[in-house]
């Protein structure tokens, strides 16, 4: 069956007394137990929950993989996962990673006694020659948050192999409608499924699939003893907004590419960051993955426009977060990426003229039609001196 038609049966089939499309949602924590020695399956909501089982089922089944298990945000998942490391291992990194996630491995992990290495994941001789004794996994980020890069995961899967390491991807930007990394190759995918997945920006939720069985028995394990797992209103939430991703995403890339086209010819932008416009990072992608996504990000010609268009646009949201139906921009070096120290910024490439840009659900004519007027309005104010009253991006909250 078509994955289109997969994610709009999420759950459809599921409820036998009642027949019910929705499936319901269960908010018991605690069940009956039928007699001494006896369950029906479910003892505790931590444990389990009917309705996160049927969205655990349903990612597991459209990534390809053994199990899923649905945790309180994408960092959640990232942390459980991160389960599977003790005292003295060592991950390589992508270099140009989420801030959220480098600021978990750099101020929380290793305090535990982790070590990470940052290294440009599309660079291999880069990748082996980072890995050491010590290192038990590579944590790939493709494309990368903001810059969009491109890592070959047929390649990365086949060092991890000959090595003997665990390959982690996030496949948050692509999702599994167009990109499923276990199928090249891949031990784990992670998910902030608050992203793409739920399609919204009304649910906070994180993914894990894994493949093998040892692998799916740890993780299971360890989803039970940590803890943070997605509650069943969200989990609910969560299977609805994913009922109509491959629709989302096809108006997404669509979108995001036709903006990208338009802001490479602007002559206040020096680079766009989209795949489809790198013939590089096309040729991997199209070899990998069944499109582009619905992210880019631009690099203006001067720090000083920046704080003019984010307040000068009127239909795209200056705010945190992506991949719901709603454009959003966001400013990483003092939002998402705020938590990275200045040079290891400036190393990923993440400057104080980047902005990043999830493309939505919109018209693409007015998603160009504002992105035009607010770069126009903010270089007459850079021109005139002036800020037109704007606030300092620097003062936007980090997350």
């Amino acid at each position: 069956m078509h994955l289109d038609s997969r994610l709009a049966q999420i759950g459809t089939k599921k409820e036998k007394s009642t027949g019910a499309i929705s499936y319901p949602v269960y908010h018991a924590t605690a069940y009956r137990h039928p007699a001494l020695g006896e369950s029906t399956g479910y003892d505790y909501s931590r444990t389990a929950n009917p309705t996160r089982d049927v969205l655990e089922e349903a990612i597991a089944s459209l990534e390809g993989g053994d199990d899923g298990f649905a945790c309180s945000s994408g960092m959640a998942a990232i942390q459980t996962m991160m389960g599977l490391f003790s005292q003295g291992d060592h991950l390589v990194v992508s270099l140009d990673l989420y801030g959220g996630t480098y600021r978990l491995f750099e101020q929380v992990l290793t305090g535990y006694g982790l070590s990470f290495s940052y290294v440009d994941m599309r660079d291999l001789p880069a990748v082996m020659k980072a890995i050491r004794s010590q290192t038990k996994a590579l944590f790939v980020e493709t494309p990368t948050n903001p810059q969009l890069q491109v890592a070959d995961l047929r390649a990365l899967a086949e060092t991890a192999r000959r090595h003997g390491l665990i390959l982690i991807v996030d496949n948050t930007l692509m999702t599994p409608y167009l990109q499923r990394p276990l199928a090249l190759g891949a031990d784990i995918v992670i998910h902030s499924a608050t992203k793409y997945l739920g399609g919204h920006n009304d649910v906070l939720a994180g993914l894990i699939v894994t493949k093998g069985e040892e692998l799916t028995e740890r993780m299971r394990f360890l989803h039970n003893s940590i803890g943070a797992v997605l509650a069943p209103q969200d989990a609910w939430l969560l299977m609805r907004g994913m009922k109509t991703l491959a629709l989302r995403m096809e108006r997404h890339q669509t979108n995001a590419e036709a903006l990208a086209r338009t802001l490479a010819e602007h002559p206040l932008v020096e680079k766009v960051y989209y795949p489809a416009l790198d013939p590089e990072a096309k040729a991997v992608q199209s070899s990998q993955a069944a499109g582009f996504g619905g992210m880019l990000s631009f690099r203006v010609t001067d720090p000083g426009l920046v704080a003019p268009f984010l307040r000068s646009l009127k239909l795209i949201s200056f705010a945190e977060s992506l991949g719901g139906v709603e454009s959003l921009v966001t400013y990483p070096a003092t939002q998402t990426h705020a938590d990275m120290p200045e040079e290891r910024r400036r190393q990923a490439g993440v400057c104080d003229r980047l902005l990043r840009l999830s493309v939505g659900i919109e018209h693409p004519e007015d998603l160009i039609e504002d992105v035009n007027q607010a770069l126009a309005r903010a270089e007459r104010i850079l021109k005139g001196g002036g800020t037109g009253g704007i606030r300092n991006p620097a003062s936007s909250q980090r997350q």
